[in-house]
């Protein structure tokens, strides 16, 4: 694809405007010819970032692409980089553009919210607001989160109601305690029975969990049980006791992955095409205490840099707890601006490490393998609401850049033993599945001797010439099992009937290369695709299926010349006789009550005086000679 030139441009109201960018960083939004947003960018000077895209001659096909569409540029000037990333990703998560990277339902996940209240609640919540409260999660597996809310109400007596708990109220006696006092679900703060530093103690240990911080939380426990034990209070150090033993056992559910303190996030993203998946692996004090999935909205092409970019950017923007370390498996675009914006956020030094060896290198990859596993998942859902097609065949339209799922395949394949007994086998696959009712059998009419080239092209010459006399429509991928020479037999054929609009490829055996017309080099497709697997199959079971249509042509011939060749000997008594006796020279060898007692005393005479024609005596009324 050529480079684009601001000339491009003349007619549009971008023309102007690119000549008098100003140099100050800031904000760009690209629109289209209806005013539609197309992509946001920020930038540290303007007039450099916003020329580029029209300049750069290396810029990618996406980006060409984008800026083809380009009608218009809007500005918005900022006091530093820094600012224009707040506002870029403000900006990104309120119009959504086509070509930037944008995470997919992260405000419906839910939190565990803990008020900003003299006494706080804590309660699963959607929705986020600015009100003082602390946030933890997002909480992709509703699981994980019910399992944490668990823990903490046998471990914690946090209030459940909503009252409007203050020192006024309490003082007055405007409220009784509830049932979860006399269950020892709460203390009853509303009745001042418990202080506010009392429950706000309890509430900072609730915190604790939620931070991961297991560890800390069961040394407090065990300093106030043996506390409580030297001062006689045996009653509170069992509590304190029965509170370790849960936290325990909670705690040994968490896996260590690493071997030191540092609270880390491991994010690993997987795309294809237009979507994209990214895995967040939450380390707190070594251990692996929770797994977030989030889906991506990515333009056809977007490089691993901007990709890591736009997820660290939008899911940061509202976390309230964010970690010493975020590693990741490439490094983001803008980096530096990145962890400055992350270090103000958070008020200390926040480290971006890609590890290229070591522990953190293998949690990088298993992350990587969870995105992997999650965008499956996610193409198995999208391809059943588009009509239930298997992830398999979507893989496959995508690895041979089709315009349409190939639903159907039909393969062929040409078997002979050096040339004698040719024949083909068409196998037929819907959806990704065999369909046995539609498997054809050819034999092979035109071509003498082993030349698997002109069998091709008749077999292919004599399917479609049928498909197009009846007006049916071709299957969405032809494919034949061979390289180039078989390939280019079929299209060869295909093109003399006058066929157009057909997809067909070959596939080697040797190598498992997948060859398309007229393009020298196979596909490069990856050894662990659905797609390739699928052809894989396609052409063992039609390898298979001609296989088996070549060894019987040769056994039936084999039983004609044999047998069958004795007049008055039909195939079935030469099957009777092969079952009975076993082999042609048993039969040879038998005597006449032996092949009488299987077929009769008169074809077995017939048989016998075949292979023994001085042995026995002609029938009566038949003149020697008069068999042959």
């Amino acid at each position: 694809m050529p480079s684009l030139k601001e000339s491009d441009f003349e007619n549009r109201p971008i023309s102007e405007k690119l000549k008098n960018l100003p140099d100050s960083p800031g904000v760009y939004q690209f629109r289209n010819e209806l005013g539609k947003v197309l992509y946001v960018g920020k930038a540290i000077n303007l007039r450099n970032r916003v020329r580029s895209y029209f300049q750069n001659k290396n810029n990618s096909a996406r980006i060409l692409t984008m800026v083809r569409k380009v009608h218009d540029v809007e500005l918005i000037i900022t006091g530093n980089e820094i600012e224009a990333l707040v506002l870029e990703n403000n900006l990104i998560k309120k119009l959504k553009p086509r070509y930037n990277v944008n995470l997919k339902d992260d405000k419906t996940y839910p939190y565990i919210k803990v008020t900003n209240e003299p006494y706080p609640r804590i309660y699963p919540t959607r929705k986020l607001y600015k009100d003082g409260s602390k946030y933890y999660g997002p909480y992709t597996d509703v699981k994980s989160m019910k399992g944490a809310l668990r823990i903490i109400n046998q471990l914690f007596r946090i209030r459940s109601c909503k009252l409007a708990l203050n020192e006024l109220s309490i003082s007055q006696g405007k409220f009784k305690v509830c049932l979860d006092y006399h269950i020892k679900k709460c203390d009853g703060p509303c009745a001042g029975y418990q202080t506010e530093q009392d429950y706000n103690e309890m509430v900072q240990q609730v915190t604790k969990l939620l931070r991961g911080r297991t560890e800390e939380l069961i040394r407090d426990f065990r300093n106030r049980m043996n506390h409580a034990a030297e001062n006689l209070e045996f009653e509170h150090a069992a509590e304190y006791r029965d509170k370790i033993e849960k936290l325990s056992a909670f705690n040994e559910k968490q896996k260590v992955v690493v071997n030191d303190d540092t609270d880390r996030d491991i994010i690993a993203a997987v795309s294809e095409g237009r979507e994209a998946c990214c895995s967040i692996l939450n380390i707190r004090n070594g251990k692996l205490i929770g797994k977030k999935d989030l889906n991506l909205s990515v333009s056809e092409g977007e490089d691993a840099g901007s990709i890591y970019a736009g997820i660290i950017k939008q899911f940061y923007a509202n976390q309230p707890e964010l970690p010493q370390e975020i590693v990741t498996e490439t490094a983001p675009d803008d980096a530096e601006v990145i962890s400055e914006w992350l270090r103000l956020k958070a008020e200390r030094k926040i480290t971006l490490t890609v590890p290229q060896r070591g522990e953190l290198k293998a949690l990088v990859q298993m992350c990587s393998e969870n995105a992997r596993l999650r965008l499956k998942e996610l193409q198995l859902q999208k391809s059943k609401k588009e009509g239930d097609i298997s992830y398999s065949v979507i893989a496959l339209q995508r690895d041979l850049y089709l315009k349409k799922p190939p639903v159907r395949i039909e393969c062929f394949d040409i078997s002979n033993i050096q040339g004698s007994d040719s024949v083909s086998g068409m196998v037929v696959f819907e959806n990704g599945k065999p369909k046995r009712s539609d498997y054809r059998k050819f034999i092979i009419k035109s071509v003498d001797g082993p030349n698997d080239f002109a069998s091709m092209k008749e077999v292919i010459t004599r399917r479609y010439s049928k498909i197009k006399e009846a007006g049916e429509k071709l299957p969405e991928l032809i494919m034949v099992d061979g390289g180039k020479g078989q390939l280019s037999s079929a299209v060869e054929a295909l093109d003399e009937l006058g066929l157009t609009n057909y997809n067909i490829i070959g596939l080697a055996k040797r190598l498992e290369e997948v060859f398309i017309p007229h393009q020298s080099d196979p596909l490069n497709i990856p050894k662990v695709s659905s797609g390739l697997k699928l052809l894989q199959q396609v052409r063992d079971e039609t390898h298979r299926f001609s296989i088996t249509f070549h060894r019987s042509r040769r056994d039936k011939r084999t039983l004609r010349t044999e047998l069958t060749d004795i007049p008055g000997i039909g195939e079935k008594i030469a099957v009777k006789l092969l079952l009975e006796i076993g082999s042609v020279e048993k039969i040879k060898d038998s005597t006449p009550e032996e092949i009488a007692r299987v077929i009769g005393a008169k074809k077995g005479e017939i048989v016998y005086r075949h292979y023994h024609p001085e042995t026995l005596p002609a029938p009566s009324g038949e003149k020697p000679g008069e068999m042959e």
